[in-house]
């Protein structure tokens, strides 16, 4: 019986270690993949491989934007145990604390890596290596255990003329990091200009270089396998419609005054220049530098990160005057022929309208050669205090509503961010500034381009194309193609034509009035281009915080026209003195390329003039 018993224990110890066997044997083959799955990973490195961006080209094929290559300091930050901080104080030229910090930093850095790309154990430690920090990094990595370089781009610019038409990169912040699985800290995307606007497009696709690696962190050679590497892909070349000779030669007009220079070709919306001044060198915003470049860049009190061209808002003056004429010749309330008086200026009890001395009474293309305050406080009136609509706010309703069929008081849709919508003021704006009961004579400064009203020079440039394309527009735009990509909204948003309430016939008196502004007798005579025939206006916006603003927008040549353009230059005050001549000087480089200008007085002038 006692034998009996050690034999069942004996049996149950056998089956109860043969079932422990078998349980084991089942969990070590049903394991075998995630221990497997665990030797590989700690035996994988993912190294991001960076595109280059898209080169970027000018209208004539110049390149304008490309790539340089640089290289960071990388490092696998929780592995480094013991930081070796007096070579690379040395190599960097970085106290030790400052290391420190950088290494807290990198695995802050490299725990947001992981969410995105599980393998990718390593970060950046230090960007964008000098030539002498990258050739004594080389020479010492064996001593640097958990480091090693690793390349990528940065835009460089062969030009200074167009920062805020290319805009810049700079690091992806947190919000960018959160929302888009692409993005990892360092990298570097388009923060202004055509670079944020077209990010996607002009980033290309990363790719990955996946390598085997010991226990030291040393590369041992590259997994094969094209799920775990596969290369990077360049961003798509993309042609610009700026001519860049012509963006050259406009800043140089405009450097020394406050102010921007927009140029269109009318037909197409491609915008040919785009100038504002003060303004920056893109290059300083490359690099290490970048940080500390775009805080003294901020801080300037000349505001040089300051995109007017889109951004600033001013009144247009006088050049108003051209599209007031049109809706009143739409309206009906003006006939080509119609003429008034001014003796000075507009006066109506106590308001008054001055205006420089001229000869008179005039048509609508006098009105316009001569630029006459006192026609056009009439022809407003005659528009809004029209019989047909029931009051006078009925009336400015309708003046509004073909002010905005010009692309007028919204923005136009340029391709850049922060776009300025103006002003073209409603009813009900109207009626908080004035009170309800306001009149035409109340708002009478709006027919000459002053009061409420404001344009950006993008706008006042769009307008010179409308004029010249007798009545219709295509959205401006920077960019022209980019290979491979087509048919896409942006690209047929840059084909839309969008037409005015005004009916075509309507433009050409405004067109013969403008026609002879640089001729004799004109507000701009002086400045016309011989051989050329320049179809403008001048315009003085008055400025409440000091002299007037210069302004000007004109068309060439009148018929088959191929530019439009609009130049503002503060505290330039009258049209003719600073915005006509940089104007009419960049529509003859523009249509006589290659060929000196025949106004060498007035551009040595304009190079050589500096507004305060």
């Amino acid at each position: 019986m006692e034998n009996s018993g050690k034999r069942i224990v004996f049996k149950s110890l056998i089956v109860v270690i043969f079932v422990l066997y078998w349980i084991r044997l089942i969990n070590l083959q049903l394991g075998e993949k995630d221990y497997e799955s665990i030797a590989i990973n700690n035996a994988l490195n993912k190294i991001t491989l960076y595109p280059s961006r898209s080169n970027l080209f000018d209208r004539h094929g110049k390149l304008i934007v490309y790539n340089t290559h640089i290289y960071d300091l990388s490092v696998f930050p929780f592995e480094i145990k013991e930081l070796d901080t007096a070579l690379l104080s040395k190599i960097l030229e970085l106290p030790g604390a400052d290391l420190l910090h950088l290494l807290e930093d990198a695995k802050v850095k490299a725990v947001r890596r992981q969410k995105n790309n599980a393998n990718n154990k390593s970060t950046t430690f230090y960007s964008n290596l000098s030539a002498r920090q990258f050739a004594f990094l080389r020479e010492n990595m064996f001593r640097l255990k958990g480091f090693f370089i690793e390349s990528r781009t940065d835009r460089q610019f062969a030009s200074k003329s167009a920062p805020h038409a290319l805009g810049y990169l700079g690091e992806a912040n947190e919000t960018l990091l959160e929302s888009d699985e692409y993005y990892q800290p360092g990298d570097l995307v388009g923060i202004t200009g055509l670079e944020r606007f077209y990010e996607k497009e002009f980033r290309g696709i990363k790719g990955i270089k996946t390598v085997w690696q010991n226990r030291k962190y040393e590369q041992k050679g590259e997994v094969k396998d094209s799920q775990f590497n596969y290369p990077s892909v360049a961003g798509p070349d993309a042609t610009s419609t700026l001519d860049i000779e012509v963006q050259n030669y406009a800043r140089q007009l405009l450097e020394g005054k406050k102010g921007s220079i927009v140029a269109i070709e009318p037909r197409t919306g491609e915008i040919i220049a785009f100038v504002n001044y003060p303004d920056y060198d893109p290059n300083t915003l490359v690099g290490r530098s970048r940080a500390n470049t775009f805080k003294s860049l901020l801080t300037d009190p000349v505001k040089p990160l300051y995109n007017r061209a889109v951004k600033g808002v001013y009144p247009p003056g006088s050049t108003f005057k051209t599209v007031m004429a049109a809706i009143a010749l739409q309206e009906g309330v003006l006939e080509p022929e119609t003429t008034h008086g001014c003796g000075g200026g507009y006066r109506l009890g106590n308001i008054r309208v001055g205006c420089h001395p001229h000869g008179g009474p005039l048509d609508v293309r006098g009105s316009l050669q001569i630029s006459c305050n006192s026609y056009y406080c009439q022809v407003f009136r005659d528009v809004i205090d029209n019989p047909k609509y029931a009051n006078v706010k009925e009336g400015y309703a309708v003046l509004e509503r073909h002010l905005r069929s010009f692309g007028l008081g919204s923005p136009l849709g340029i391709d850049l961010m922060g776009e300025s919508r103006g002003n073209i003021p409603s009813v009900n704006q109207l009626n908080k500034r004035h009170g309800k009961s306001w009149k035409s004579s109340t708002v009478i400064s709006l027919s000459i381009g002053q009061g409420e009203i404001l344009l950006t020079p993008l706008q006042i440039a769009n307008l010179a194309a409308i004029m010249a394309n007798r009545g219709w527009y295509i959205t401006p735009h920077l960019i022209r193609t980019i290979d491979g990509i087509t048919d896409t909204a942006w690209q047929r948003k840059f084909k839309f034509k969008h037409y005015t309430s005004v009916n075509p016939m309507h433009f050409e008196t405004v067109i013969e009035g403008m026609a002879g502004v640089t001729l004799p007798g004109g507000t701009a005579n002086g400045t016309g281009i011989p051989g050329l025939e320049i179809c403008a206006k001048t315009g003085t916006a008055q400025n409440p915080h000091g002299k007037d603003h210069s302004v000007y927008m004109a068309f060439a040549p009148k018929e088959n026209p191929q530019i439009a353009i609009a130049v503002i230059v503060e505290n330039g005050g009258y049209g003719a003195t600073y915005a006509a001549p940089i104007a009419n000087l960049l529509i003859e480089k523009y249509l006589n390329p290659g060929k000196e200008t025949q106004k060498p007085d007035m551009e040595k002038r304009m190079l050589e003039s500096k507004i305060q």
